[in-house]
């Protein structure tokens, strides 16, 4: 295969170019026929092909077929990257304990990025998820409580990096259903004291406040997790 400067192959090289073709449009748009690439690459077609293959597995590009066929952008499935990351860590024998203990504090920086959100849907949402929380009191409730509330503070930091590990913890948390998280009546009522503070700082845009609430609130859920199977019912 033919090595460019540094190393680099002319496949590896095409492949990062149609990457950055995809990346520079929006989803679903048409990057050209595969004649039309070939020209303006300046590749042959096994070399094109061959870096299309690549950037496909990347989830950066689609290449169709027939009459109205070519290559056009596309675009990663957030679910299915968290969902493998987590499968991952469970392989590599990872516990919700040990997700909890690293996202600590990224979970603290999303609380206090949130409250610069300047998003009037995401504030309503947490408004509502603030005044419908204190009717959630059964275990499966208080976990899709948890969902809501995760989603709805990554969002508002308004960093993709921020919302990916906190989607992944809670994707791996989900699994982990022996671990009896919530089971017990008074867990849930702290948890749901915790939630109503949260977003009571966040709405207030207080930084600080909600930094030590979710500090708190990431301290008390490692607590009950360790205890694991000692829930009661």
């Amino acid at each position: 295969m033919q090595q460019q400067g540094g190393g680099e192959t002319l496949v590896s090289r095409t492949a990062r170019e149609l990457a950055r073709l995809s990346l520079a449009t929006d989803e679903g748009a048409y990057l050209g026929a595969e004649d039309e690439l070939l020209s303006s690459l300046g590749v042959s077609r096994p070399t094109l092909r061959q870096a299309a293959k690549i950037v496909e597995n990347d989830r950066l590009l689609s290449v169709r077929r027939g009459t109205k066929g070519g290559f056009y952008a596309s675009r990663p499935v957030s679910a299915d990257a968290i969902r493998t990351l987590a499968g991952y860590l469970r392989i590599k024998g990872g516990t919700l304990a040990d997700v909890l203990v690293v996202s600590r504090l990224v979970s603290e920086e999303a609380a206090a990025r949130a409250c610069s959100s300047q998003s009037p849907d995401l504030r309503r949402r947490l408004e509502e998820f603030q005044q419908e929380i204190v009717n959630r009191d059964s275990t499966s409730a208080m976990i899709r409580a948890e969902t809501e509330l995760v989603e709805i503070i990554s969002k508002m930091s308004g960093n993709p990096v921020i919302e990916l590990v906190m989607a992944i913890g809670f994707s791996f948390g989900s699994k982990e259903r022996e671990v009896g998280l919530f089971r017990d009546p008074d867990h849930r009522e702290i948890a749901r004291s915790f939630h109503q503070k949260l977003c009571a700082a966040i709405l207030d845009r207080d930084e600080e406040i909600a930094r030590v609430i979710m500090r708190r609130r990431s301290a008390a859920m490692l607590e009950w997790v360790e205890q694991g199977p000692e829930f009661k019912q």
